[in-house]
């Protein structure tokens, strides 16, 4: 299961080495009483640098060691050599991590693209040598310069979920039950509201070999927006996704009023998730009898004008190749437009 490990949230310490002192050193050799300077430059500190694995989907890792010291760069030395550079640190954070400063919350960079490097924290430039420093008044300078420090600062990663298609719907609306029927997934399922608290993902896998991974996002209460039932927690992973399936039951009171308080709780937190495609599909259908469900159709057609929607029963299997058929469409069109 996926609910118990999955960390979309760390802070972290982070410090880049200093850089290497430049040598003070005169040369000394046999039957050269003047050798003159010939102190080598310090090498520089190590980089913390982030890069994109497309293999990873969750921060837990950083959860184990959160603090990450580079190593310092090394002195010079004689016959004008150069110290070592530091080792730099290398962290992999799956796509879609974004990185910011822990004190000013300030968005730093974001990790988009497997093997996508950037530097969070520059090591401290190594230190010139004596030698540098000789000059016609001074042919024998007896000090060089010492290494820059390297830099520290604490790092909050936090991931936003890549995925083709998000999940949105109230509370035990049956987006985990889906998500087990058409992947492989085995999210955490209960009679109870918010038994997801974490994004679950899966791949579904479809005709011609086509696929697509899908996000079970937690469920959305009204004044998520606002930041009730951790509604910023959630709502921040359905920015990635290409296409929005909003899950409604059948048994709710109103399904128009329930994907309209939906729609609203995502206008007000970013008003550009409502260009994003839609689909609505209405969950629990297999409670339906033929009569009630073609009324529920009349109604809902009426008042959701040219939103897509179909019903399914992820229990009884109804819909669903359907279901997956208007997912993979409305992610090629996506595509098509980017």
């Amino acid at each position: 299961m996926t609910e118990g490990n999955f960390t979309d949230y760390v802070k972290i310490y982070a410090a880049s080495g200093k850089g290497g002192a430049g040598s003070m050193h005169l040369h000394r050799e046999k039957f050269v009483p003047k050798g003159g300077p010939d102190g080598g430059d310090g090498g520089r500190g190590g980089h913390i640098i982030l890069r994109g694995n497309k293999h990873l989907w969750t921060l837990i890792h950083f959860k184990f060691q959160q603090h990450f010291r580079a190593e310092h760069g090394e002195a010079g030395g004689a016959n004008r050599s150069f110290g070592a550079d530091g080792k730099d640190i290398t962290l992999e954070v799956p796509l879609g991590t974004i990185v910011k400063d822990a004190e000013t919350e300030e968005v730093l960079f974001e990790i988009t693209e497997d093997g996508q490097e950037i530097i969070a924290l520059r090591g401290g430039k190594g230190g010139l040598g004596n030698w540098h420093f000789r000059t016609a008044t001074n042919q024998t300078p007896r000090y060089a310069q010492p290494g820059l420090p390297g830099e520290e600062r604490e790092l909050l990663l936090e991931l936003k979920v890549l995925a083709d298609v998000g999940f949105v719907g109230f509370p035990n609306a049956g987006k985990s039950t889906l998500l087990s029927v058409i992947t492989s997934a085995k999210p955490k399922i209960g009679d109870y509201p918010f038994t997801t608290l974490k994004p679950n993902l899966g791949i579904v896998q479809n005709r011609d070999y086509q696929s697509f991974v899908v996000a079970d996002i937690p469920g959305i209460i009204e004044g998520a927006a606002e930041g009730k039932g951790l509604g910023h927690y959630f709502l921040r992973h359905i920015e990635r996704n290409s296409v929005l399936l909003f899950l409604i039951p059948a048994d709710s009171k109103d399904i128009i009023e329930e994907y309209h308080i939906l729609l609203n709780e995502l206008k007000e937190y970013n008003p550009e998730l409502l260009d994003k495609d839609r689909l609505i599909a209405i969950s629990k259908a297999d409670m339906l009898d033929d009569e009630l469900t073609e009324a529920i159709r009349q109604e809902v057609a009426a008042g959701l004008g040219d939103t897509p929607f179909l019903f399914i029963s992820s229990v009884a299997g109804k819909g669903i190749q359907q279901l997956k058929e208007l997912t993979q469409i409305g992610r090629a069109s996506c595509r098509e437009r980017v």
